[in-house]
């Protein structure tokens, strides 16, 4: 099977990187921005266009939601399968003459970042029987998890990861601006970090919640507000007004 991967970003780089770990071939990675591309055909030994897109079976357009549509059109053969690795996009948003299908690997992607391929789950959905086997064989030399699921339930998939993910990135740096301002190294608080992640294997999340606001501790959300203004003031106050709700406190 001829595979393409279109796009020259972290998503594309590390499928690329995934596909080439795991024995898949590809025939081509095509993009716009050549810099990136040559970086990542020179460590992955893959062949690289910015001008010319091979015909294939199989393309996998990993770009952003913005430019999925776009880059759709592009594809002009019909007997062939296009995918987007989206999280949010139905499989529709892709444009042309071919099948389509959707190829969701649920991770947070940079490049600098080595990641274990077996851990990432991949949710797929297609129009036909034997694209979705097809799709299944690939994700399943590169993942462990692997299921099937319609873009109904994939946009709530999207969304638990923005908070599970993006929303807890953000408060990661807001806090080091936090401490930053009084020159405490962040490195301190890793260890709390990984403990509030690892703790989440064994209990639920609901059940592992500590704190001020859980303690209903005024004295402190007071004290805490005081030093704390602008946006991380109204980030703080939300947060606790929730953790509250959530306990009926």
């Amino acid at each position: 099977m001829q595979i393409v991967i279109i796009g020259s970003g972290n998503v594309a780089y590390h499928l690329a990187k995934a596909f080439v770990q795991n024995n898949i071939p590809l025939a081509q990675i095509f993009g716009r921005n050549e810099e990136e591309l040559k970086k990542i055909s020179e460590e992955l030994e893959i062949t690289y266009s910015t001008k010319n897109l091979v015909d294939s079976d199989l393309y996998i357009i990993a770009v952003s939601d913005n430019s999925v549509e776009e880059v759709s059109e592009m594809i002009p053969i019909k007997d062939c399968l296009v995918v987007h690795t989206s999280g949010s996009l139905p499989k529709e948003s892709l444009k042309g003459d071919y099948r389509k299908a959707s190829f969701y690997p649920l991770q947070t992607f940079s490049k600098s970042k080595e990641l274990d391929y077996s851990k990432i789950p991949f949710f797929i959905e297609t129009e036909n029987e034997q694209d979705k086997k097809t799709l299944f064989e690939i994700a399943s030399k590169i993942s462990e998890h692997v299921m099937e699921s319609t873009h109904e339930k994939r946009k709530y998939i999207h969304l638990t990861a923005v908070f599970a993910c993006n929303f807890v990135n953000h408060l990661f740096a807001r806090a080091k601006e936090i401490s930053d301002s009084q020159e405490i190294p962040f490195d301190y608080f890793l260890p709390l970090i990984d403990e509030t992640v690892q703790k989440i294997y064994e209990i639920e999340p609901r059940s592992a919640q500590t704190g001020p606001a859980v303690r209903n501790d005024k004295r402190i959300l007071e004290l805490h507000e005081q030093l704390l203004h602008g946006e991380s003031l109204e980030i703080y106050k939300t947060m606790n007004h929730s953790i509250q709700k959530m306990y009926e406190l």
